[in-house]
């Protein structure tokens, strides 16, 4: 439902916890029902809701743990019935935007299975994030198989407890943790996303080392190794074997200048003295051109 102070739509994230069926055919029974609720805007905890709920067969669940903190048939035997906390569940959830774990396949099921159960309808979401989905697009499979264990132990949240109001809380944090790297990675494209170190090393040092130098000057600099640039190419080209240098930035849409950046260095932190040697060593070439060009008449 809306915020009515600030009218604006409440997220609410949930999870639940259920037997888990040995045969085909067999019934899901919901044994613990967890929730937060959230402000979209600060992600700041509104309300949270738990409950154990008590399986119409006991028989589902275990004697005894089969990991640490999984539910026994002790914990949910003086538990409520689905029925007792419907209303309570409705409450939190219709209205409102959903968000939890791949929760569109497994947890929103689950829920229309409970409440088609006791003959009530299910509450109705006003929109859905799966954070497995999201996370698989945006973020990519750097923890592995993204599963909520996975995402926490890489960013070391801790171990998943598989307890449903740890688990979504847990998945209200890992959310929180891949935003922040995917919004400095978008802050520093050509630093911190991967990609960069797999381009070839000429390209990565130029366009790193322009970026660096032009976040307050670009215009400055680019003026610069333009109005220096005929004495630039005038100089021979320093070579490898007779291949040029910075050959990869020739075919690409780059300017020149990027590949100029490395073949000498900027006029910018050069002395006076040494511009003045290149100058005079332009002119001398040309003389000596003209030289050569007339030298018959010498014969």
């Amino acid at each position: 439902m809306a915020d009515s102070n600030s009218d604006v739509t409440e997220i609410v994230f949930f999870d639940l916890e259920t037997n888990v069926p040995k045969r085909i055919g067999e019934k899901f029974w919901v044994l613990e029902f967890g929730a937060i609720v959230v402000c979209p805007r600060t992600l700041v905890e509104l309300d949270s809701y738990v409950t154990l709920i008590k399986p119409g067969d006991l028989s589902v669940v275990a004697l005894r743990p089969g990991r640490c903190g999984a539910i026994t048939r002790q914990a949910v035997s003086n538990a409520p019935c689905f029925e007792e906390v419907a209303d309570k569940i409705f409450e939190i959830l219709d209205g409102r935007v959903w968000a939890g774990h791949n929760i569109q396949r497994f947890d929103c099921v689950r829920i229309k299975e409970a409440f088609a159960s006791i003959g009530r309808p299910a509450p109705v979401p006003v929109g859905m994030i799966d954070s497995l989905g999201v996370l698989t697009q945006k973020f990519g499979r750097r923890a592995g198989n993204m599963k909520m264990a996975s995402l926490a132990t890489y960013f070391g949240l801790g171990q998943q407890k598989h307890r449903s109001l740890d688990d979504v809380r847990m998945n209200l944090e890992v959310l929180k943790h891949c935003a922040t790297v995917l919004f400095l990675e978008s802050s520093l494209p050509s630093i911190l996303l991967k990609s960069w170190h797999d381009a070839p090393t000429v390209q990565t040092r130029s366009r790193s080392l322009l970026d660096a130098r032009t976040y307050n000057s670009c215009s400055t600099l680019k003026d610069q190794l333009h109005n220096s640039s005929n004495m630039i190419t005038t100089r021979r080209p320093s070579s490898d074997n007779g291949k040029l240098q910075c050959k990869e930035e020739n075919s690409r849409k780059s300017p020149p200048t990027t590949a100029l950046f490395h073949q000498q260095r900027p006029f910018p932190y050069s002395t006076r003295g040494s511009i003045r040697k290149v100058t005079e060593r332009v002119k001398i070439n040309h003389v000596l051109s003209n030289i050569l060009k007339h030298s018959h008449l010498l014969r």
